[in-house]
């Protein structure tokens, strides 16, 4: 009988510390530990290797989707199905300019890091947070709007391109990443 109860008590308390909710919720609103879940494959439209132009430059997109990617902001912490953008910036000489696609990203890493935080679905939209380069500078807003199968059009607005008094004098300070509106990009 004891070894019952134990077990019920057991249950009732792993059930209560994640609560399983739909992609879309807002994250100010559910428990700790509650886990934000892509039911409707919502972020998978995404997936893939898109390349685009912009300015002379060839610009690579790698977009994957990660399960239960943790996040600790503020006071609350929970866990959440996104999609992770790396890339890989070309001259048009092919000197590669800057590459994150071979990064191995820690967990609380944020410089360099393109992820999810919002699908609207119904619009075909998806909104990133961008950590920015060196520094943090360039950090911001992307979003990607699904235009057809085969096509994304991407839109990158930093929210401060400026330099800390604590960066280093000799860093590359140079946000690589197109600013611009309704860049389209290809699925290869």
């Amino acid at each position: 009988m004891k070894t019952f109860l134990f077990l019920m008590i057991f249950a009732v308390t792993l059930y209560k510390a994640q609560s399983i909710l739909p992609l879309n919720t807002n994250y100010e609103e559910v428990p700790n530990n509650s886990y934000l879940k892509d039911f409707n494959n919502e972020l998978n439209p995404y997936i893939g290797t898109y390349k685009a132009n912009f300015e002379g430059n060839e610009v690579t997109l790698y977009i994957t989707k990660e399960l239960y990617h943790f996040f600790d902001l503020y006071s609350k912490k929970y866990y959440q199905d996104i999609l992770s953008i790396k890339y890989i910036i070309k001259n048009s000489s092919g000197n590669i300019l800057q590459d994150t696609k071979n990064m191995n990203f820690q967990p609380d890493q944020i410089r360099f890091t393109i992820f999810s935080i919002r699908i609207q679905a119904n619009n075909n939209l998806v909104i990133f947070y961008y950590g920015g380069t060196n520094c943090g500078i360039g950090w911001g807003k992307v979003t990607l709007k699904k235009l057809n199968s085969t096509q994304i059009s991407w839109s990158y607005d930093p929210n401060s391109t400026s330099v800390k008094d604590d960066c280093p004098s000799n860093t590359d300070k140079t946000v690589y990443l197109p600013e611009t509106d309704n860049l389209i990009f290809t699925k290869q």
